[in-house]
């Protein structure tokens, strides 16, 4: 690990005013501290955040729910009232890492995790465009089981690994930050990047901006909502596949509106809207979830290694919009 300064912040203006180009501020570090070691990030100063007044969950006026950026996950997820009126996003929480992580990591630290495709997570690989830009892709004809089907290019194939974003984007949940230039909001879809030919670009984030919340909308897929996770072991393990799936119905048992999300198959979470709107209006079967499940993967674009994930996104897409709707 390279050498750092350390600073303490004591409230976000102060935060904000110490950040620059070379420094990281330092929450929970689950993921920044791994990275640190493995010489991918190389910050001349850590700012620690944690004594900042951001880890409150607090209901906003119009009924939805404000998350603090510094709550933990395991607060988040075991939240009542994110579990009486989020709990897609509370199964999806718990569906990441493992208990000690949860009760460490943040919801913030949570939005920033770095992909875990081997090139970039070891510097002995020379070629990664995310670590080091302009060497080029080494999963592109390599190891690559576990790597995009959807939205890649051919400067990055890597995947977000995060469970949280891939409920919290079904949610159309909105980030609040704040930099040096005062406060905005970003939209949850928004948050993220494609790799195109930045894939060093994770996100739109700009590099003197903190997250402050992380606000949900009001909700009305509570009842009938579901997060799915098809991994290579029960627990501690990043998705092959991942679905967040939420769906309301009228009083007649049709579906009025539905949201879905797939984690593992892309830089970003993927939301399939044409998949949505197929089923929109429509009576539940199975049938149509798996036609849902064929919209949801179209344009997928497989490599060597991971081809199995088309089948299999499919099928996860059926098989969490049926849990859903049995839900309640």
């Amino acid at each position: 690990m390279n050498p750092f300064q350390y600073e303490r912040a004591r409230d976000v203006a102060g935060a904000v005013r110490s950040v620059s180009p070379r420094s990281k501020f330092l929450a929970g570090g689950t993921n920044l501290i791994d990275l640190m070691k493995n010489g991918v990030e190389r910050p001349e100063m850590l700012i620690d955040v944690n004594r900042v007044a951001l880890a409150t969950i607090d209901s906003l006026p119009d009924g939805g729910l404000r998350l603090g950026a510094l709550a933990r996950n395991a607060d988040t997820a075991n939240h009542p009232l994110v579990r009486q009126r989020y709990p897609l996003l509370s199964l999806a929480i718990l569906s990441g890492a493992s208990p000690q992580l949860r009760n460490l990591a943040t919801n913030g630290g949570n939005l920033l995790q770095r992909t875990r495709c081997p090139y970039f997570m070891d510097p002995v690989f020379p070629q990664c465009n995310k670590r080091a830009p302009g060497t080029g892709c080494g999963a592109l004809d390599g190891f690559n089981r576990m790597h995009a089907i959807l939205g890649a290019s051919d400067q990055c194939i890597a995947v977000h690994p995060s469970d949280m974003c891939v409920a919290l984007t079904a949610l159309e949940a909105n980030i609040r930050v704040q930099g040096k230039s005062g406060e905005r909001t970003i939209k949850m879809a928004d948050f993220h990047r494609l790799p195109g030919d930045t894939p060093e670009a994770d996100t739109n984030l700009k590099p003197d901006e903190l997250i402050v919340s992380i606000d949900l909308p009001p909700s009305p897929y509570a009842a009938h909502s579901h997060y799915l996770k098809v991994r290579d072991r029960a627990s501690y393990e990043f998705a092959l596949i991942s679905v967040a799936a939420a769906l309301e119905l009228d009083s007649g048992g049709a579906i009025r509106s539905a949201r879905i999300t797939l984690g593992g198959v892309a830089h970003k979470p993927w939301r399939p809207e044409a998949a949505e709107k197929l089923i929109a209006g429509q009576k539940p079967s199975p049938s149509l979830f798996e036609m849902a499940g064929e919209a949801a993967i179209a344009g997928a674009k497989p490599y060597r290694g991971n081809a199995f994930k088309v089948e299999m996104a499919k099928r996860a897409v059926a098989r969490a919009l049926a849990n859903a709707e049995g839900v309640a």
